[in-house]
């Protein structure tokens, strides 16, 4: 297709000028396998997407993905938004009655995964009469990479179209995806091509990110942290990631990946910067590399782990904050040439507007907290046929997030917590962010979660569950002594739960509810 170097509106676009510009330059490796350039990738990508269309898959389809972290997750993902259908992510692990949930409630037409399938997947969508087709990436005898799609023999899907004769949109749906659902059944957040593009533009931006960059990538990329800030950012800028050679987060060759292909940032949830750290203390790397800077986001960065971080690796850790409906990227701790970082804070509001509202919308001063709300080109327009959400999150013409927050008098946006999560212990409203801050702040504790449980006398009380250090033997009247210590009375917790393990959904994070469940239900 002819292509001339406008200003990019489509992440497709974007990708189009990067392949042109730096066609030679490494896009993907994946460890001890191959690399593929920019130009190659997009090669695979326009034959890829061709397939698709002759196969009979139309603007506006929505294609249900489910893959490990590999090559053909990545090149099916774009080819799938280059043919104007709609791209929905799907983690590999649900079971066969949530993948009928989602590939029913996308309404997909069509389900794509590797060679060696997905049973539980397959079974859903063979009960929805959805077809399903594989695709895989193999070298040849040439050293080039070539593309194999399993995609004939679906008469339900009859082709009208040429890709050569598809033009992308602003307004094309390119990702579906879904809440991680914190407070209730989770919601479907259509995310447009203009919305990735705004996002990808905001995250290169705020990292200076460039073609001489380079990132493993750690988190998987059914989600928009890993999918998003980790791989389309870095195609973006024309920089270069590579895939761990398992298909996920592999902390005995993480360091490795990172030496081999000169890593410059990496990005994670904090569960995987703390796996990163246990395994620096107990079994460190001859040598690290030089990093610009290591990012954290998705969950709350308890202060005493950014600066083990940044003693451990030499590098500036920078938390940030996201979500779904914004394509990822809300604020940022800027790089140290462009500001201060600080610990305890998600940064400053990137490439959108922000507020903190009250109840009734009014703007808030610095130091007051309310509603953290958002508008701009890269926040959704609305959930999935969801009228009573749509209608409780667009109010007074911002988008709520539901998170309470407040601005310092720099600028620096403070997160207390979740509206639902706050603790309302007898009318004083506690934060369990801060209460999770000063339990991880103890040597002997490695993991700890605080959640509000009913209470006849108080409404509601605290209780936490704690994970102790390799060796540790921390118990419950220790770890009350500490915040008897450390905490207003108030906010100490009124029960311990020692445990080895919490709960997490499938992108790592700590959901404050399912941990409460898991532990409320013991007593």
């Amino acid at each position: 297709m002819k292509d001339t170097m406008e200003t990019p509106t489509t992440l497709t676009t974007l990708l189009r000028h990067v392949a042109a510009k730096f066609p030679s330059r490494r896009a993907i490796s994946v460890a001890a396998k191959f690399d593929l350039t920019h130009s190659r990738l997009h090669r695979l990508v326009e034959s890829a997407a061709a397939q698709l269309v002759s196969a009979g898959v139309k603007p506006g389809d929505v294609v249900a993905l489910t893959f490990p972290n590999t090559i053909e997750f990545v090149v099916m993902f774009l080819a799938v938004i280059r043919a104007r259908a709609t791209a929905a992510p799907l983690n590999s692990a649900y079971t066969a009655e949530e993948f009928e949930f989602y590939l029913s409630d996308s309404e997909s037409k069509l389900l794509l995964t590797s060679p060696e399938g997905n049973k539980p997947a397959q079974a859903a969508a063979s009960k929805l009469s959805i077809p399903h087709a594989t695709a895989s990436i193999t070298k040849a005898e040439n050293e080039e990479a070539e593309l194999s799609l399993s995609l004939l023999n679906h008469p339900e899907l009859n082709s009208v179209n040429s890709v050569e004769s598809l033009v992308n949109d602003p307004d094309d749906v390119a990702l579906f995806l879904h809440t991680s659902g914190t407070t209730s059944r989770p919601k479907g957040v259509p995310l447009t091509q203009y919305n990735l593009l705004s996002s990808v533009k905001n995250i290169d931006s705020v990292y200076r990110l460039t073609e001489s960059d380079s990132t493993v990538i750690v988190l998987p990329l059914f989600h928009v942290h890993g999918l998003i800030a980790g791989l389309l950012s870095s195609l973006g800028a024309g920089a270069a990631v590579a895939l761990p050679a398992a298909g996920r987060f592999s902390a005995s060759a993480f360091w490795k990946d990172m030496i081999k292909y000169s890593a410059t940032w990496y990005t994670a949830v904090p569960t995987i910067h703390q796996i990163i750290l246990d395994r620096h203390s107990s079994n460190p790397e001859p040598v690290y590399p030089r990093l610009r800077f290591i990012r954290s986001c998705s969950a709350s960065l308890a202060p005493v782990i950014l600066g083990k971080l940044e003693e451990a690796f030499g590098a500036p850790v920078l938390e940030a904050y996201a979500m779904t409906e914004a394509s990822h990227l809300m604020a940022s701790n800027p790089l140290p040439q462009d500001g201060a970082h600080k610990s305890g804070s998600v940064g400053k509001p990137v490439g959108q507007e922000m507020g903190i509202l009250d109840e009734s919308g009014r703007v808030q001063e610095a130091g007051i907290s309310g509603e953290v709300c958002i508008r701009g080109s890269n926040v959704t327009k609305g959930y999935k046929n969801n009228v009573a959400a749509n209608t409780a999150s667009f109010l007074f013409d911002w988008f709520h997030t539901g998170d309470i927050g407040y601005f310092d008098s720099d600028g620096y946006l403070h997160l207390v917590g979740r509206i639902k999560e706050l603790i309302n212990r007898g009318g004083e409203k506690i934060s369990p962010i801060e209460v999770d801050a000063v339990l991880l702040s103890h040597p002997e504790i490695a993991q700890a979660v605080a959640f509000g449980v009913p209470d006849a006398k108080y409404g509601e009380e605290i209780y936490c569950a704690v994970i102790p250090r390799e060796g540790s033997n921390v118990d419950e009247a220790e770890v009350l002594r500490f915040s008897k210590t450390n905490l207003a009375s108030f906010k100490v917790p009124k029960k311990v739960f020692i445990t080895d393990s919490l709960p997490k959904t499938a992108t790592g994070k700590i959901l404050r509810r399912l941990v409460a469940e898991h532990f409320v239900s013991q007593i």
